[in-house]
């Protein structure tokens, strides 16, 4: 017994009691555990701080001792697992799925009773008897990097997948976390899938190339032909709809916004890369139980048409952390918390851009907060050649329109447009649209009204553009 399968077993088992699954850090302390290793080298294995691996430990040890009804802790764990192994669970009449004897073969599989409607319904499986696997393919996903509370979010994603929604787009600007949280949601609902696939499009893939490729996973590695596929895609004869049909998928696309033209308004697809629009279109109208999530800068212009409370096709709209952004300065060993929170506020909760500047105030200031924000201009350092990325993107009217926010120190009515911004009101409301789809302008309401803004951060790096 290995410590995935240990990991495994004891997933199952809460599960079938509690009806959630644990989530990465908890898998990760028991894969540790079993390793015989101590919460210091968890908490770096996993990339987080010592303390919440403490916190998140106690959380699971009580989990487990309330659902095996014996006293669980780090120390008797592994003797424990030895001592249950694995069990065989089958799902009853109900729905319900009932620990029976331990399994002597280390194996896991789910015996499937005569069907019933609500177990179609549960298992969205054909009702033989089977065994459950999910296959994986995480070659282009990252690694896991420091994950920041977010329950919310992953409670949101979570529900919209398990409602069925075929395609959900979660944007943000770069370091915001859209990579973390994706990564953090995988094990929460990988159970629900028959294939988990994460491709990243950071090379603008052609659209025929990334079916081919997903068509062969799915195929368990069979040679692919598919004939005339880009035609096939626009028209409606997609043969990978066949597969997410038969089977349900979970297709992660990173980098979207490498498909999309620069210096044209968000959501406009580079020259040959149109029939992007048309396969998240049909993704969405097609009956199928799979899922497609887009992560992107920017969203793509079909999704604002497609999505609706009650319609399959969702966007969560990433933004920064709160509170718990304050474990990023506890990590870097920064002084005065009572001034954390106008830093985060600041730096707009952005994870990437918080290490950043947490780095910099130990380096020169000796992590002294206040000393830090007592100079007038804020630090951009690493920061100005990530927002310069963005910023490259821009239209020479997004950019006279962001321009003019940044010298507007109040949120600004659009509907009074400067006689120096040379855009007519049809062309502003694109372009503040625009901006707003590329995540560069706020929005806030007064007197009844809509106003735009920009944070801190965008407007120093525009300040020091001039």
């Amino acid at each position: 017994m290995d410590d995935r399968q240990v990991a495994k077993w004891a997933d199952d088992i809460v599960f079938s009691e509690t009806g959630k699954h644990l989530d990465h850090i908890q898998q990760s302390i028991l894969r540790g555990t079993w390793q015989r290793q101590k919460y210091p080298e968890i908490a770096e294995n996993c990339k987080r701080s010592r303390a919440h691996v403490r916190k998140e430990a106690s959380k699971l040890w009580k989990i487990l001792s309330e659902t095996l009804g014996e006293d669980i802790n780090q120390s008797n764990f592994r003797s424990t697992a030895e001592r249950w192994q694995f069990s065989n669970f089958s799902i009853t009449g109900n729905g319900c799925v009932q620990i029976g004897k331990v399994s002597t073969d280390g194996s896991l599989s789910f015996t499937v009773p005569e069907p019933t409607q609500k177990n179609e319904d549960i298992l969205n499986k054909p009702t033989e008897n089977a065994t459950l696997t999910v296959r994986q393919d995480l070659a282009d996903a990252p690694e896991p990097n420091l994950f920041y509370n977010r329950t919310s979010e992953l409670t949101t994603l979570e529900n919209w997948i398990l409602g069925r929604t075929r395609l959900i787009t979660i944007l943000g600007l770069s370091g915001i976390g859209k990579t973390a949280l994706t990564l953090q949601l995988i094990p929460q609902i990988q159970h629900e899938f028959d294939y988990i696939i994460w491709r990243s499009l950071r090379n603008s893939l052609p659209l025929a190339s990334l079916q081919t490729d997903l068509i062969k996973f799915c195929s368990g590695g069979a040679t692919v032909f598919v004939p005339y596929p880009e035609e096939r895609a626009i028209a409606g004869g997609l043969p990978l709809l066949e597969y997410l049909r038969s089977h349900r998928c979970l297709i992660i696309l990173d980098d979207i916004q490498t498909i999309f033209s620069s210096q044209q308004l968000a959501g406009n697809y580079q020259p040959g890369y149109e029939n992007y629009g048309a396969f998240f279109k049909q993704i969405t109208e097609s009956s199928h139980n799979s899922c497609l999530i887009l992560l992107s800068w920017e969203k793509p212009r079909e999704i604002a048409a497609l999505e609706g409370e009650n319609r399959p096709c969702k966007s969560l709209q990433l933004n920064g952390l709160g509170p718990e952004a304050q474990e990023i300065f506890t990590e870097k060993g920064l002084a005065e918390p009572e001034k954390w929170s106008e830093l985060i506020d600041l730096y707009r909760g952005n994870p990437l851009w918080l290490n950043i500047v947490a780095t910099f105030i130990q380096d020169l200031f000796g992590g002294s907060v206040s000393e830090f924000l007592s100079y007038d201009t804020l630090f951009l350092g690493d920061l100005e050649s990530l927002l310069h990325q963005h910023f490259d993107r821009l239209t020479a009217s997004e950019q006279q329109a962001i321009a003019w926010l940044a010298n507007t120190p109040e949120p600004a009515d659009i509907s009074k447009i400067p006689e120096n911004l040379q855009l007519s009101p049809p062309e502003l409301l694109k372009v503040m649209q625009s901006l707003g789809r590329r995540s560069l302008v706020e929005t806030v309401k007064q007197n009844g009204r809509s106003h735009f803004t920009i944070g801190p951060i965008i407007r120093e790096y525009i300040t020091n553009k001039k």
